[in-house]
């Protein structure tokens, strides 16, 4: 059976090709064993591409099409130079060969303007194209380009402005592009591109947050917290108000930590925050308050705890806490409240100190919270005073009996005690360096006049006493002297005069003279 002359081209009748891709255009022959192939287009514009014949077969290869292939190709054949054939295909293009590109400003900053740009790479036609811009789910712009008389492939541009918020971080700008052409069969007809939004803000809504509280005990430990809004993150700076209104920077980091507080730590403290890129600051203060019990600082005398006496004199004791403390400075000799102190740095003056006000002084600082004390000793230097002497027994003596004269003296430092007697050429001379001076076998030589001297460092004092003859006493067989003690103070004591007395015996006194005499005689 010989088979009928026919001829196909393959795809048939419509194709729709992308412009930069490929496309073969098949023309088929059977029944015709020398079968002669042509092509041209409908209105014989160039082929615009290649063409290969075989024996029952010729294609033309479009590579790359382009827009010069958008016609309708017409394939002929003729068989053995008697018959002829024709069939036509019509080519369709399009190009919408890439997602659209995106590009937004580098340096967005919150509430400032910010340009978006949508890119749609070599898109034809584009009279079809359709743009849509989102910023999540919400629709920024919308845009087509239904009027464009474009013959080729372009890039299409579509720009928007807008002022993006810092909540807006993190959200995504999205570009749709739409190609609906609903006679030509391709895919996509949608491409999409997004990019999240990283716009630059800040500082902003800046807060301190204190742990346990803007007001913990003294020994707790504090952390001040300073959170800020910010992109990119800030630099944040802790710092304190000082006096005078100077500050001390402490520092770089978003959390102050104090372990053990202190009173001095109370104060104003600063978190400054810098946005580097958007160069703008924000400042937040916090004025952190140290309660607890009272601590004594400062309990001092001036010029020294060592004064000598006559020198003025001055005790100052201070306490810090919160609330501030009721101070209470005194003597704890006589217990007695030495003033109302009742705030820091109170002073006490003592002009022309004496030694009475010597001793030991203690500081009580109290408020709701506790108390605290503290001890400091006044130490008075002063010379010999109240010197004494005392005679033992305190009754007549005989020859050969033992008297013991005891001389005492008050001072600081403790005086140092001698005695001395006057010589028959009017010379004193040292006898003993004890207090207490002891006569054994009391003979008429012991008489005379006896002194005792007490020193320190700031000064002397002297007290005499003077043995004498007061009278004969007779008796059958002797005569015994009676002895008379007399005291008196020397030039450098305080006038007083101790005289002892020692009473004679019942005797029948003969050629005496009155002891008054004898006084105002010898003194």
């Amino acid at each position: 059976v010989v088979k009928a002359f026919e001829m196909e081209i393959i795809p048939a009748e419509r194709i729709v090709a992308q412009i930069g891709g490929t496309l073969i255009l098949t023309c088929n022959t059977t029944g015709c064993a020398s079968p002669s192939f042509s092509w041209r287009t409908q209105m014989d514009s160039p082929l615009g591409g290649k063409v290969s014949n075989h024996r029952t077969h010729s294609t033309l290869t479009m590579n790359p099409v382009s827009v010069v292939n958008s016609h309708s190709y017409l394939c002929t054949v003729v068989c053995d130079e008697r018959e002829k054939k024709e069939k036509s295909v019509k080519v369709e293009l399009y190009s919408f060969p890439s997602d659209p590109i995106i590009e937004i400003s580098p340096s967005l900053v919150a509430g400032e303007p910010a340009t978006v740009i949508c890119k749609i790479p070599d898109v034809y036609p584009s009279d079809h194209l359709e743009v849509l811009l989102k910023k999540g789910e919400h629709v920024l712009h919308e845009e087509n380009f239904f009027e464009d008389e474009s013959t080729n492939t372009e890039t299409k541009i579509v720009t928007y402005t807008f002022h993006p918020m810092a909540e807006d971080i993190g959200k995504e700008i999205t570009c749709v592009a739409r190609l609906p052409m609903a006679d030509m069969d391709f895919e996509p007809k949608e491409r999409t591109s997004s990019q999240k939004l990283n716009a630059n803000f800040g500082p902003q809504n800046t807060v301190i947050t204190a742990s346990p509280g803007s007001s913990p005990m003294e020994g707790d430990s504090l952390n001040l917290t300073c959170v800020t809004q910010s992109n990119p993150p800030a630099q944040i700076v802790w710092s304190k108000y000082l006096a005078e209104q100077s500050i001390q920077h402490l520092i770089k980091n978003n959390v102050l930590s104090i372990p053990h507080v202190h009173f001095n730590d109370s104060g104003l403290y600063i978190c400054e925050v810098v946005n580097l890129v958007t160069n703008k600051t924000e400042n937040a203060t916090v004025d952190i308050i140290i309660q607890g019990a009272p601590v004594i600082t400062k309990l001092s005398i001036e010029p020294s705890t060592t004064v000598q006496e006559g020198e003025n004199v001055s005790i100052q004791c201070s306490a810090e806490s919160n609330p501030p403390p009721k101070i209470i400075l005194r003597r704890k000799t006589d217990n007695a409240n030495m003033g109302p102190y009742n705030y820091n740095a109170r002073s006490i003056l003592l002009p022309s100190v004496m030694f009475q006000n010597g001793g030991d002084y203690e500081c009580v600082a109290e408020n709701r919270f506790g108390n605290s004390k503290s001890e400091i000793t006044l130490n008075v230097k002063y010379g010999p005073r109240n010197t004494m002497i005392t005679v033992i027994p305190a009754a007549t003596l005989k020859e050969g009996e033992t008297v013991t004269m005891k001389c005492t003296s008050s001072g600081n430092p403790a005086p140092v005690i001698f005695w001395k007697k006057k010589t028959a050429t009017g010379e004193s001379e040292k006898i003993s360096k004890n207090a207490t001076l002891t006569i054994q076998n009391l003979k008429s030589q012991d008489l005379g006049l006896y002194e005792c001297e007490a020193y320190n460092q700031f000064g002397k004092e002297e007290k005499a006493v003077k043995l004498y003859v007061q009278a004969r006493l007779e008796e059958p067989d002797q005569m015994i002297p009676v002895i008379i003690a007399f005291s008196s103070v020397a030039a450098v004591a305080v006038p007083a005069v101790a005289i002892l007395i020692y009473v004679s015996r019942q005797a029948r006194i003969n050629g005496s003279y009155s002891l008054v005499k004898a006084l105002r005689l010898k003194v």
